[in-house]
């Protein structure tokens, strides 16, 4: 059993848990405590799955240096989860429909994202791929991780907090804000030998883009664009 995943897991749920009741207690009248407990319950699923329950079930994807089956499973258990009535696929942007107002911009802007990404893997030293490394990072990063952050995550966390403010032609509310910090945190937060442990960069570097994504998110309706735009961002250093 994977300690440091438990105690990530713990305090991510912990550091939601806590800024979710000051934001609701603050205004408590657009807050839904349920909806709140019901996101921290599927930031624990999530993580579950990712880990193969902390790394007790076996990992069947062989010698793959990738998480082929925790990537999979958490997949799995968000469109399980989002197909109950109480949520709806297509509530969770779990839909291949798009909004029709605004597209000039909302297209200008992704492919000023694209242009953005491409040349951060300009920037980065360009590596030798195989081709397990190339079919993971064009599938399975936007796949899971957008379903999850900026489809059902997002769902719930903007029931839990539901006023919102028009900003860049989006209703933005804190259930965005949140689903974006713990997208960030995830990939930061870490604990290791009795500790834990924060990097900035790596918060940045994925909180920043998952605002853009964020946007694409609520402009569009779906979360297909973020997921495309999600594993070109992963994948751009070993296609450029």
């Amino acid at each position: 059993m994977s300690l440091s995943a438990i105690a990530s897991t713990g305090a991510t749920i912990a550091i939601l848990l806590c800024l979710g009741g000051l934001l609701g207690l603050a205004n408590q009248k657009n807050f839904a405590p349920r909806w709140l407990g019901l996101s921290a319950l599927l930031l624990l699923i999530n993580d579950l799955m990712l880990t193969r329950v902390w790394g007790l079930l076996p990992d069947l994807a062989g010698s793959s240096d990738w998480n082929w089956m925790g990537k999979i499973m958490a997949l799995i258990a968000t469109l399980a989860i989002a197909a109950h009535p109480a949520i709806g696929w297509s509530k969770a942007g779990l839909t291949l429909r798009q909004n029709p107002q605004g597209r000039t911009l909302t297209y200008g802007v992704m492919l000023l994202t694209v242009i953005l990404f491409g040349w951060l893997a300009l920037s980065q030293p360009n590596e030798p791929v195989d081709m397990d490394t190339l079919a993971f990072q064009l599938t399975m990063p936007g796949l899971e991780e957008e379903t999850f952050y900026r489809g059902l995550l997002l769902l719930a966390l903007n029931e839990a907090f539901r006023g919102r403010w028009q900003i860049a032609g989006i209703g933005l509310g804190w259930g965005g804000v949140i689903s974006t910090f713990l997208f960030g945190l995830t990939h930061a937060l870490g604990y290791s030998e009795g500790a834990f442990s924060f990097d900035i960069m790596s918060f940045a570097m994925t909180g920043v883009p998952a605002l853009i994504l964020l946007w694409v998110r609520e402009r569009t309706g779906s979360v297909v664009w973020p997921i495309i735009l999600h594993n070109f961002a992963n994948s751009a250093s070993h296609l450029i």
